[in-house]
């Protein structure tokens, strides 16, 4: 069967992250080439407070990856996260092949979000210049061709 590209929305354990950012950056592309695919983009979001705490942390890295993998490996990949201490949720979405060289691009040249707050809920208009959508502590997959 032939190789999707999806988009990996991931929540990394911030504290983790800001210890080690590299380690624990690489992890994600790691996962996806030992299952045989093919990492397009894997870049730092935003890090930002989290609407309510998951794994005991309030505070999120968010982690933006646009990667081609063959859809019966996006299982073995979903539980590699599950098992892994540094991320706390995730999301894939399979997107539609006639809009991947758009999003990789967008995705490269984006400006990344840092929250300044703890209280900040949401960014300011003036503060995102993309509109990409946020992901906010969502597990699972929108993919209608494998459904």
């Amino acid at each position: 069967m032939a190789a999707n590209v999806y988009e990996g929305m991931f929540i990394l354990d911030s504290n983790r992250y800001g210890r080690d950012p590299e380690t624990v950056s690489n992890q994600i592309p790691a996962m996806v080439e030992k299952l045989g695919g093919e990492m397009l983009v894997s870049r730092l979001w935003e890090e930002r407070r989290l609407a309510y705490p998951i794994k005991g942390q309030r505070k999120g890295t968010y982690w933006l990856t646009y990667f081609r993998l063959g859809s019966e490996q996006l299982e073995g990949l979903r539980r590699q996260c599950q098992i892994t201490d540094d991320i706390l949720r995730v999301l894939f979405l399979k997107v539609d092949p006639r809009i991947v060289d758009a999003l990789v691009a967008h995705a490269k040249s984006a400006p990344v979000v840092v929250s300044t707050s703890d209280s900040e809920s949401a960014p300011h208009d003036d503060e995102v210049e993309d509109t990409a959508p946020v992901v906010d502590a969502v597990e699972g997959e929108v993919d209608e061709d494998d459904a």
